[in-house]
């Protein structure tokens, strides 16, 4: 029987201006992502919809969660393959195009990981990796757009 698991997370809007939501631009984007035990993130929307530019919007949150996924996953894939990584950095983007009628949608996300591994012998193997730590990140397989991936491999101390 497939295990499950569930995750909680409030959102609460503080962006009332007084007004509340009498008119597209009355009120503000600002809002609170909370969930027990945890620090709170600041959320808005993307300053492109009128959002605060300095607190995170859904968009970063779902690119970063994409690669914290891609990441633990590729971890875990190199462990067990005995692939020792020593440093990982991702430079992640994504793409959403807006449609007719105010909507839209996330067409694609890159990761960028840039990987250092304890010796040349691994590159190959790490290199590789990244293929099956996508087919083992939750978030990636939750998702209906593409998922791509352009690693670098560096040996460290080269």
């Amino acid at each position: 029987m497939p295990r499950t698991h569930h995750y909680q997370a409030t959102v609460t809007w503080t962006g009332n201006r007084g007004t509340g939501t009498s008119g597209y631009k009355a009120y503000g984007r600002d809002h609170a992502v909370t969930a027990p035990g945890r620090p709170p993130i600041a959320g808005s929307a993307d300053r492109t919809f009128f959002g605060d530019r300095d607190r995170w919007n859904p968009e970063q949150l779902l690119t970063a969660a994409l690669s914290q996924c891609h990441l633990l996953s590729y971890l875990h894939v190199c462990a067990d393959a005995g692939v020792v990584v020593t440093g990982y950095t991702d430079d992640a983007s994504g793409t959403m195009a807006e449609t007719e009628g105010g909507g839209g949608h996330l067409t694609e996300v890159v990761l960028r990981p840039r990987v250092t591994v304890r010796d040349a012998s691994m590159t190959a193997a790490a290199l590789r990796l990244h293929e099956e730590a996508s087919a083992r990140c939750f978030i990636a397989a939750s998702v209906n757009f593409p998922v791509r991936h352009e690693p670098q491999i560096t040996v460290a101390d080269e």
